[in-house]
């Protein structure tokens, strides 16, 4: 019996974490400017994530900068406690370091935690443009090769890459036009100054809606719910074109696995809320919340897809 209990004693000392935690606020670091999508993901994880984990104080701050990599920095660099927490679009994960010098190991220096949503990205046109579809885009490309203006909110963005991997995939050519942030990219498409754009479907709707732009495709699997009636690239047959814009939450290399699991349970919970769920959805957000297991096989995945592309197609920072 004495010894029974001396047992379960030393099994229940040795499952308790080596030290408390949450013991300090719990920062989520963002590499952006506020407003984006990355900081609404950050923000709507923030608002519940303290009273998820028993209280703790949460806190976002935007360390923009360098194409996201600033905050990827600081995040590698940073105690692997759980009292730093990375949330990121794909640039700093799988863009970034095949073009610029950065100095984190985006596969090894950042634990993964989950990819928590996706978006695609949709072609776009002035609602007075003469292109009514894709193959009329196409069909323009072939006769005028690198005569269309496709506008992006900079070289390397996912809109960038889109128009790269278009281009590939079609064998035609255009002319991208790189602009710093997607305000002045709309600006201009609105204005008819440039002819089109692979951008967001978040940034995107509220344009769609209001009839000022046309969407010609989808670069996701299989049509949005948000826009029912227009094709992908797939069906349009551009193959291998399924691009989405992911946002995700890290943490620096050596997360302890229990703090681990506790994180990622929560942000499952609070994404699948039923009062948060439908918001992403109406904006455009597919939610994903896989493992980080499967986080990391994506990552890796991502990574080997963007470095190919980026060399084939000699892209470079701007």
């Amino acid at each position: 019996m004495k010894k029974s209990l001396v047992t379960l004693l030393v099994a229940a000392a040795t499952s308790l974490p080596a030290f408390a935690w949450p013991d300090k606020p719990i920062t989520l670091v963002v590499p952006f400017p506020p407003g984006g999508s990355t900081d609404l993901i950050a923000r709507t994880i923030s608002a519940k994530l303290g009273e998820k984990l028993g209280g703790a104080t949460v806190v976002v701050e935007n360390k923009a900068g360098a194409t996201g990599t600033i905050g990827a920095t600081s995040v590698a660099r940073a105690p692997a406690d759980g009292h730093t927490l990375f949330v990121s679009s794909l640039g700093p994960f799988v863009i970034a370091p095949h073009l610029i010098k950065v100095s984190y190991d985006a596969l090894k220096d950042l634990d993964p935690i989950t990819v928590v949503v996706q978006a695609p990205n949709v072609l776009v046109v002035p609602a007075a443009s003469a292109h009514k579809s894709l193959a009329d885009v196409i069909a323009y490309q072939k006769a005028n090769p690198g005569k269309m203006t496709f506008a992006s909110s900079g070289n390397g963005s996912s809109d960038h890459l889109t128009a790269e991997l278009f281009w590939q995939q079609t064998n035609t050519s255009g002319v991208h036009i790189p602009y710093k942030g997607g305000g002045p990219v709309m600006s201009d498409l609105l204005g008819n100054q440039v002819e089109a754009s692979f951008m967001n479907i978040n940034t995107a709707m509220p344009q769609l809606k209001a009839g000022k732009l046309r969407a010609l495709s989808i670069t996701s699997a299989k049509r949005s719910p948000l826009l029912p009636e227009v094709p992908t690239l797939e069906e349009g047959g551009v193959k291998d074109a399924n691009v989405q814009s992911w946002q995700a939450v890290a943490a620096p290399k050596g997360l302890p696995a229990d703090i681990k699991k506790r994180v990622h349970e929560a942000i499952v919970s609070i994404i699948k809320d039923p009062a948060v769920t439908p918001k992403l959805t109406e904006l455009g957000f597919e939610i994903v919340l896989n493992t980080p297991e499967q986080f990391a096989a994506f990552q890796a995945s991502e990574f080997a897809r963007w470095q190919k592309l980026i060399t084939s197609r000699n892209i470079k920072a701007d």
